[in-house]
């Protein structure tokens, strides 16, 4: 029988030559199927060139988009978890962590930074899905209170891009504290009125949705992200009812008021830009300012 198999080859022939096929040139978008040069997409900021489906990218690949010249400081890098219950699922978390620190060069799944963007000095806060899905532990959620601290000192606006599952569950109630940690650290910054944008992007689910996601000045989301608390799945099994077309896609959430824009990646950086220089106005922010508005809207 084995006079009828086909034997594949690893080379293409031209000719009489024989041509290598180097991997990773190509790649197939997740939602037109299309083959797509993979250097096309990347020239595109990892948006498909033919129906605009946005690619996930990494932290370091978000702030090279974000920031000038594509360079940026981090701080608070020094930081590492600590499997301080013992947990063990599948496998042990210190392995996991291991694991996944070894793959992406990353203590934890955030990246904390100063950064310019067009000129603006801004501190930065940027999820990694990479690490164990964007989840949020302590260490996250200390160097993102860290970052919230930072900028309320130096009194520079603040970004933080969401991409995330949700709270870590290897680390219980530490990870879910974070969430209020985070939020209060919130409250102060909006009380010295220093600007906050939060941008989410695919996905934000979970604590990070329930928690500082939604608390920006500014909500901002990329095309087609899935934002929300619990999944789509596990809601319809809930209410046992199917769920609208589009459901926690960030179109539906501005449709609904709970996002204040959808903006392509390519815009994103002109229009953070151009939020920020109003939100850092200072006329907005100048004493005695919202007096002068009440009396002028008076009159």
């Amino acid at each position: 029988m084995a006079w009828f198999r086909k034997k594949r080859r690893s080379k293409r022939a031209v000719g009489d030559r024989k041509l290598d096929m180097p991997a990773g040139l190509w790649t197939k978008c997740n939602n037109c199927r299309e083959i797509i040069y993979r250097k096309e997409v990347l020239r595109n900021a990892s948006v498909c060139p033919k129906c605009d489906y946005h690619f996930r990218i990494s932290a370091r690949e978000r702030l090279a988009l974000l920031c000038d010249e594509g360079k940026w400081r981090e701080f608070g890098d020094e930081l590492a978890p600590v499997d301080r219950l013992g947990f063990r699922d599948t496998q042990r978390y210190k392995d996991r962590l291991q694991r996944y620190q070894e793959s992406s060069g990353l203590k934890d799944a955030v990246i904390t930074a100063d950064g310019l963007l067009d000129g603006i000095e801004i501190v930065l806060a940027v999820m990694e899905y990479g690490f164990m899905g964007g989840s949020m532990g302590s260490v996250v959620g200390e160097k993102i209170t860290r970052a919230i601290e930072r900028a309320a000192s130096l009194h520079r606006p603040l970004v933080i891009v969401s991409c995330s599952g949700g709270a870590r569950m290897q680390e219980g109630a530490q990870s879910l504290m974070q969430m209020a940690k985070i939020s209060a650290a919130l409250a102060r910054l909006a009380a010295l009125r220093v600007p906050y944008v939060s941008l989410l992007t695919d996905p934000t689910t979970g604590g990070v949705t329930a928690s500082f996601a939604m608390l920006g000045d500014l909500n901002i989301a990329e095309p087609r992200a899935l934002i929300g608390f619990a999944g789509p799945r596990v809601i319809e099994q809930t209410i046992r009812e199917t769920l609208p077309p589009g459901f926690q896609r960030s179109e539906f959430l501005l449709e609904h008021g709970m996002l204040d824009m959808v903006v392509p990646r390519r815009e994103l950086k002109q229009v953070l830009a151009r939020s920020l220089r109003h939100l850092t106005a200072p006329s907005l922010h100048a004493p005695g300012s919202e007096q002068l508005a009440a009396e002028g809207s008076s009159a």
